[in-house]
C-alpha cells in the first residue's frame, strides 16, 4: 500500500506533555505484515522537539491519517 517516494501524514504525540503534532514522512518503505511505515521526517517540528527534519523514522499504520503518491504531494 505504501510505496517508496511517497508520502505520509502521521500522528506524533509527546506523552509527557500530551502534545499532539501532525507531520509529514517521505516514506522510504513499509512492512504490511508489522503494520509500519519507514521512512524520514520531511517537516519541521513545532511542539515535538525530540524530533527533527529528516529524522529516520518507523511510524505504525495507526498512527497515519493521510497518504499521497509521490506524484500528487503538495505540502500545503
Amino acid at each position: 500500500m505504501y510505496k517508496a517516494g511517497d508520502y505520509i501524514k502521521a500522528e506524533f504525540r509527546d506523552e509527557p506533555s500530551g502534545e499532539v503534532e501532525w507531520m509529514w514522512v517521505r516514506v522510504q518503505g513499509a512492512d504490511d505484515v508489522l503494520h509500519v511505515v519507514f521512512g524520514t521526517l520531511d517537516s519541521e517540528p513545532v511542539a515535538i522537539t525530540d524530533l527533527h527534519l529528516g529524522m529516520e523514522l518507523a511510524v505504525s499504520y495507526d498512527n497515519i491519517r493521510d497518504h499521497r503518491t509521490a506524484s500528487s504531494f503538495d505540502p500545503v
